[in-house]
């Protein structure tokens, strides 16, 4: 009893409590907001990421439609639905079955 009445009263040990206390919960970079900013870094890699690959496919179609003018004409009929002037073009989309009530 006497050990712990002397490790309490020691002030290194209660200042180095308090300064612990203090980072952990109050000071302005405390756990929760460096977990909120791992989690917001994380998120804008896999963003990152993302959008370097959709970067990557788009150079890849325009070097296609600079050196393919077969590519060229395939993306204006699939993506913008041109056609010759003696052809007819039928287009099929799915539909979602309808829910029975």
């Amino acid at each position: 009893m006497q050990r712990l009445w002397y490790l309490i009263r020691n002030k290194y040990l209660l200042a180095a409590l308090a300064f612990l206390v203090w980072m952990l919960f109050f000071d302005r970079n405390d756990f929760a907001t460096q977990y909120s900013y791992q989690k917001q870094k994380a998120n804008l890699e896999s963003e990152r990421s993302f959008y370097l690959k959709e970067n990557a496919a788009i150079i890849k179609t325009i070097n296609d439609i600079r050196s393919n003018p077969q590519e060229v004409q395939r993306i204006a009929r699939e993506k913008y639905k041109m056609k010759k002037d003696n052809e007819d073009i039928y287009v099929i989309s799915k539909v979602p079955p309808k829910e029975n009530p």
